[in-house]
């Protein structure tokens, strides 16, 4: 008999999953709230193929991410979807920062990052950007530039090939287990499943409660905004250029991006949104902001990171704080060539009872059902070879 499987959520990650199971003769229906995939963190983010310089070695991150990039760049020479290796330089501005470029360089290479460089002189990172400030780096030219959401349509139609279902603006209101199987609820379906993956993303600890889940990791929504630059000055820009990220805070800073389609953003930023769909400011979520504050975490939380906290908030609010982060690293920037914001995104940040923010992906079981709980960046990078870990570790 054929085995029926749920999907809750249709981002990439979602859908990868769908993909694959549809793929190998699973009955798959996929339930997402919205009326098109891809509207939170998979259409909101950075659009970067990542290759794999930051993660733990040896952690769920460092592997996937690994795998990941390789499947994406043939599904997207498969289906003719755009992948720019544009190239990333890791910068250390100054002295104090090179042990943790150093770092960076020692995870680099024991993950297997494709033509990694180290470069340790100013003329050495401006054959690379020519604009760019800072006294050493490491350079990873196969990072890459997509459109995920494109990549996450292409696979949604593969998945409809394989007899899969996608319901678009069905939110699932409730779940239960029921005679050995998973009874899905939404507000015009009732369905039942041998099993039900949960790839909810900002709403991956409210659905994982459905079916009596730990409330630990708790979903903090952190949001990252972003502005776009002019025309004229992306030139200052040939790929992208990073900081060296604080190896204290799960964020890599502010950073320049040069996307598929040839802009550059710089961002994103890390700021508490009040909302988990809280895109800017005025977004305001009552009972998501007071989950937040009551959570045994919050506390912890505080103490440990409030001055990056301000820091963070004050930039978000005063341009002028925002641009003299990004001008550290390009010192011909002016500010008048940050021309307007561009669509801001919200990560779902894991985060435990003790106020730690959890960094590697974490996956649950209760019964017939698999809840990710934590799918922070590389998910999108990593997003097929994620669904073939879900698949074998929990599925098979």
């Amino acid at each position: 008999m054929t085995e029926r499987v749920g999907v809750v959520g249709g981002g990439i990650v979602g859908i990868a999953l769908a993909r694959l199971l549809a793929g190998r003769g699973s009955e798959v229906t996929v339930f997402e709230k919205e009326s098109r995939l891809a509207q939170h963190q998979t259409g909101r983010n950075s659009g970067v193929v990542h290759a794999g310089l930051y993660y733990k070695p040896g952690s769920l991150k460092a592997m996937l991410c690994a795998a990941g990039r390789v499947q994406l760049r043939e599904f997207c020479k498969e289906k003719g979807l755009p992948f720019r290796e544009v190239g990333k330089l890791v910068v250390a501005v100054d002295e104090s920062e090179l042990h943790a470029l150093a770092e960076i360089e020692r995870r680099s290479i024991e993950n297997g990052v494709p033509d990694l460089a180290r470069i340790d002189d100013p003329a050495g990172l401006r054959e690379i950007e020519p604009h760019v400030a800072g006294i050493a780096a490491v350079h990873s030219p196969r990072t890459a530039a997509v459109d995920y959401s494109a990549i996450t349509e292409a696979m949604a139609q593969d998945v409809r090939a394989a007899g899969g279902r996608i319901l678009l603006a069905h939110e699932v209101t409730a779940m239960t287990s029921e005679n050995g199987r998973v009874r899905v609820v939404t507000a015009a379906t009732e369905d039942r499943f041998e099993r039900v993956v949960v790839c909810a993303g900002l709403h991956s600890d409210v659905v994982a409660r459905f079916v009596g889940a730990d409330a630990a990791p708790k979903i903090l929504p952190m949001r990252g905004e972003y502005w776009d630059m002019t025309p004229e000055s992306a030139k200052l820009v040939r790929g992208m250029i990073y900081p060296v990220p604080d190896p204290r805070f799960p964020f890599l800073g502010v950073h320049f991006t040069r996307g598929v389609y040839d802009g550059v953003h710089v961002g994103p930023n890390a700021v508490p949104a009040l909302a988990r769909e809280g895109y800017g400011w005025l977004r305001i979520s009552p009972k998501d902001t007071w989950e937040s504050l009551r959570w045994p975490g919050a506390l912890p939380l505080v103490r440990q990171h409030w001055r990056m906290g301000v820091d963070e908030i004050s930039a978000s609010l005063l341009k002028a704080l925002y641009y003299r982060k990004a001008r550290r690293f390009v010192p011909e920037l002016k500010m008048s060539d940050l021309s307007h914001r561009a669509p801001a995104g919200v990560r779902a940040q894991a985060w435990g009872r003790d106020g730690s923010l959890l960094d590697d992906f974490a996956v649950d079981q209760v019964g017939a059902v698999t809840v990710l709980r934590n799918a922070p960046s590389p998910a999108a990078t990593s997003s097929m070879a994620i669904a073939e870990y879900v698949a074998e570790k929990y599925l098979s």
